[in-house]
């Protein structure tokens, strides 16, 4: 029976994919096998040896202590792109947003108190007020072509946009997936001197903090539009502000109320709503929720932001998992534990990430307590159980 400790409201459709023989989910259980959560902080929990696994019902993991976690040996699994459209959508939102003046046009109708011809006439004298310009045409670039950045793109360009990418990162997949329309930039520095709207769409690192600072608003265009769903850091407020000022900058639009930025005129603030649809939050729940089961019922690994990804067929009803530094020998050390106590292999595989690895292996027979015991002290192995 494994135990799972549920944080926050997570979509029971999520919840669901753990069968009731086999888990038992609880907010408050001691022990847990593995945590299923959303925002929860994490940074000053204190982690039971037996946690084997942390899941994020979402795509950023700023609120998990991701480094600590690895000296652990336990994974950080999240659901990239399960929350893809939903952020899309909020975006394509936003440039309407801005470029329609629609904010500042539902404040103004909403302080109307005239009734009869006299409304009639402050709602027509008052639309001068806000128009608007529209998209197709205008040039837009995507900083991070991610599932959602690939999303963006390729919907402006279904939009009439002209639109720039750089993601000097990009995968197969994002690449296969980004419309041949989208043209490819060398840097984010041409991205931004390029486009009439910005839009970000990169994990905050400390090589994605600040993309907009003081030194780079020289280069920008006038009256750029300045989207961030991404991390409020990914963004300096008070370059943003600089260039609300200076007009470098039109309009900001975020996901991350600051007390720097929120009341500014020409900033256009939400509360986190990007992956704030019923949908986005069952997708993720489920992606998660099936990828925890798949690590805990047989070691595989997919969507994991700490250790490499292993999947590995099952040919034997007997499994070992194993989580351990990348370092010499490893493989060598567990293997002759096995041969020791006369246990065959007849299936492995062992896949590493930075400092860290992962090695699964299928044997003819059950491996005993006491050669796992002899696994566990090898020096470097951070986690062994047998599934």
């Amino acid at each position: 029976m494994f135990k799972i400790q549920k944080i926050n409201n997570l979509s029971p459709l999520g919840l669901d994919r753990f069968p009731v023989a086999n888990y038992e989910l609880a907010t408050d259980t001691a022990s847990p096998d593995a945590i299923m959560l959303r925002s929860q902080k994490l940074h000053d929990m204190k982690f039971d040896d037996n946690l084997k696994a942390i899941g994020r019902a979402g795509a950023g993991v700023n609120n998990i202590p991701v480094e600590r976690l690895t000296q652990l040996g336990v994974p950080v699994f999240n659901a990239p792109g399960a929350n893809a459209n939903a952020v899309k959508e909020l975006v394509i939102a936003s440039l309407f947003l801005a470029e329609r003046n629609l904010y500042q046009a539902v404040a103004y109708t909403k302080s109307l108190t005239s009734e009869g011809a006299a409304l009639d006439k402050e709602v027509e004298d008052g639309k001068k007020r806000f128009v608007g310009r529209e998209l197709p045409g205008r040039t837009l670039g995507v900083i991070g072509l991610g599932a959602i950045g690939v999303e963006v793109a390729n919907t402006a360009v279904a939009l009439g946009m002209e639109v720039i990418g750089f993601d000097p990162a990009i995968t197969v997949t994002s690449a296969w997936q980004l419309s041949s329309a989208v043209e490819k930039a060398n840097s984010v520095d041409e991205v931004l001197s390029r486009s009439e709207f910005v839009t970000f769409h990169v994990p905050l690192l400390d090589a994605t903090r600040h993309m907009i600072n003081p030194q780079r608003l020289h280069g920008m265009r006038d009256g750029t539009v300045v989207l961030n769903f991404a991390r409020a850091g990914v963004v300096d407020d008070d370059a943003i502000l600089s260039g609300l000022e200076s007009g470098k900058i039109k309009t900001y639009v975020c996901d991350f109320p600051t007390q720097q930025t929120i009341s500014h005129e020409n900033v256009i603030t939400l509360p986190h709503l990007g992956a704030s649809t019923a949908e986005a939050e069952e997708n993720c729940a489920i992606m998660v929720a099936d990828q925890l089961r798949d690590f805990l019922e047989h070691g595989n690994i997919r969507n994991c932001v700490n250790f490499p990804t292993v999947e590995l067929s099952r040919k034997s009803e007997f499994r070992l998992a194993l989580i351990h530094r990348n370092v010499p020998d490893m493989v060598g050390q567990i293997s002759h534990q096995l041969g020791v106590s006369k246990i065959n292999i007849c299936h492995m595989i062992n896949e590493s990430h930075q400092h860290v690895a992962c090695t699964l292996i299928d044997t003819e027979v059950a491996v005993p307590d006491e050669t796992m015991e002899a696994i566990r002290a090898i020096e470097g192995l951070l986690k062994a159980r047998r599934i």
